[in-house]
């Protein structure tokens, strides 16, 4: 049995955020199946889990920047340096309303335990001082707290930790019996939820996450609370046929709510974020805005999502902006029921770069996984879209290099869900089309599989883009503003004018041969430089033919295929 620490160290911190990552993923459904409360979308459990990913994620490159000797202690971050990268993390990762409050949980924890005072270790009086202000700091960032939702299980979770004597042990098993008791009590403060016969989603979450920091700091695994409360409806299913009530428990409630769900980071200074707040608590319900230091994480069930978009720009800085229409017929609406749809036999799932190819890929049958630039998508991400997918036989199509790892553990989890996935390692989304093209559902299983591999394993890709910094490469030093030709993933060409250095990476492919070339032009590439290339393939390669497609926002400004 590994050594169970005595104090909240950073290992501490690393050992709770796998182990919560761990309890979400188990109890991910459950959650999801008993969220009614703002909005019945059955999504809780899921934004959690994301949410947190993130978080463990960001601990884990803490660990690895000091493994690689990063810190001033080799292979040991200090608690300071734990806990501001699990806080960060969450905040750039945070989903949903559940997701958002957690994220401010956990930045709450950190401004007591990375304070400048702080020790390297916390002790039980610490980290119940820290539970405190989580609880205090969170309730502060919703615009209009409601008992009888997570806000209330944390409070419940502080006043028991506070009351505690002993070591974080102790303390973190008085927290978790508290949140527990209020959790079990939440059908009672929220008629939504005793209509329902079920407890708060984000408050079982977050009894989910405390059983976690139980485990890390004392080798037990509490006992799970139940999901359902005392209401007369028995089955946690009938939470998808109630509708939600707004985000103030004094308004009445209304019939669906707002239409959107409207999610954004935002650089912005405070007095800023103090206008933004009462701007769009005017605009629409369910507001919760978290974070500091410059960096927000704003989250706002709105009618209108560009005014609440508008009022970002006004603010700041906004960018990862999502945006989630409450459609009619779907899971957010009121009396939506969720009757579970045939499977059916085998779909594509594909991450891609930019709109215009996740429109492409959407036509050709695929389940489109969006990735902007500078935000890849988690693996619990991918998962989603697998089971968004509804098939018995799923193909994935990672198209990056770095997500090989990612898509890897994404398949493995729902191969434990009895869904048969095939990864292929497409390393951009030209060889994903060149895969696409080439799938047929009809016949089996394998063939398809290796053809769609052959496909993308023929296509040589490259990409054009430009340097954000001076940098070494394979081609020599490049400077900030450079224009970059990479082919195959390695720079092969260094210029400065964008459609003179594509020219120059279609020639050094072409030289080799090919049949076909896919270009994807991105919305920063002259509006000429897909003419210039096709007119040099028609001139100077016989036979080859050339398809132009637009990717939108994608990361490079051009991506070349050549089959």
């Amino acid at each position: 049995m590994p050594q169970v620490p005595q104090t909240f160290d950073a290992l501490a911190v690393r050992a709770w955020c796998g182990l919560a990552l761990d309890a979400l993923g188990r109890a991910r459904e459950e959650i999801d199946a008993i969220n009614v409360y703002p909005v019945a979308d059955g999504d809780t459990g899921t934004n959690l889990y994301l949410t947190l990913e993130s978080a463990a994620t960001a601990v884990e490159a803490v660990f690895a920047g000091h493994e690689a000797g990063g810190g001033g202690d080799p292979g040991r971050p200090t608690l300071a340096d734990a806990v501001r990268a699990m806080a960060h993390g969450a905040l750039i990762g945070a989903r949903g309303n559940s997701g958002t409050i957690l994220a401010q949980l956990l930045r709450g924890m950190a401004q007591v335990l990375a304070g400048d005072d702080a020790p390297a270790h916390a002790d039980g009086t610490g980290l119940g001082l820290a539970l405190r202000h989580a609880a205090d700091s969170a309730r502060q960032a919703v615009a209009h707290p409601v008992e009888g939702t997570v806000l209330t299980v944390a409070s419940a979770a502080a006043d028991a930790a506070g009351a505690a004597d002993g070591d974080c042990g102790a303390v973190a098993r008085a927290a978790y019996e508290g949140a527990c008791t209020a959790l079990a009590e939440t059908p009672d403060r929220l008629d939504v939820l005793r209509q329902a016969g079920v407890v708060d989603a984000g408050g079982r979450g977050l009894v989910t996450v405390l059983a976690a920091l139980v485990e890390s700091l004392t080798g037990e695994t509490p006992r799970g609370p139940a999901a359902r409360g005392p209401g007369p409806h028995p089955r946690a299913e009938a939470a998808h046929t109630v509708a939600a009530p707004c985000a103030d428990d004094d308004a009445p409630s209304r019939p669906g709510g707002p239409a959107f769900e409207v999610i954004y980071l935002l650089e912005a200074e405070d007095a800023a974020v103090a206008r933004l707040r009462e701007r769009l608590d005017a605009l629409g319900d369910s507001l919760v805005v978290v974070g500091g230091d410059g960096l927000w994480n704003v989250h706002v069930h709105v009618d209108d999502a560009g005014a609440a978009v508008e009022a970002g720009v006004e603010a700041g800085r906004p960018y990862r902006i999502r945006i989630t229409h409450f459609g009619a017929g779907d899971a957010h609406a009121p009396g939506a029921e969720r009757t579970p749809a045939e499977r059916v036999q085998r779909a594509v799932v594909a991450v891609v770069p930019g709109e215009g190819l996740a429109g492409l890929y959407t036509e050709a049958g695929a389940t489109a996984v969006l990735a902007r630039p500078g935000e890849p998508p988690a693996s619990g991400e991918l998962v989603q879209a697998v089971r968004r997918a509804h098939a018995r036989e799923v193909v994935l199509l990672p198209n990056d290099a770095e997500l090989r790892h990612t898509a890897a553990a994404a398949a493995e989890q729902v191969r434990a869900e009895g869904v048969r996935v095939a990864l292929i390692p497409t390393r951009s989304a030209v060889q994903g089309i060149a895969a696409l093209a080439v799938h047929e559902p009809e016949r089996r299983f394998d063939e398809d599989v290796v053809a769609m591999t052959s496909a993308a394993g023929a296509t040589r890709y490259a990409e054009v883009t430009v340097a954000e910094r001076q940098s070494w490469t394979m081609a020599g030093i490049c400077q900030a503003g450079d224009v970059l030709g990479l082919v195959d993933g390695d720079v092969a060409v260094i210029g400065q004018d964008l459609t003179e250095t594509a020219l120059a990476v279609l020639d050094r492919m072409l030289a080799a041969g090919g049949e076909l070339v896919t270009l994807v032009v991105g919305d920063g590439a002259p509006e000429s430089v897909a003419e210039r290339l096709q007119v040099r393939v028609r001139e100077a390669y016989l036979a080859v033919d050339t398809v132009v497609h637009h990717g939108g926002r994608q990361g490079s400004v051009l991506l070349i295929g050549v089959e």
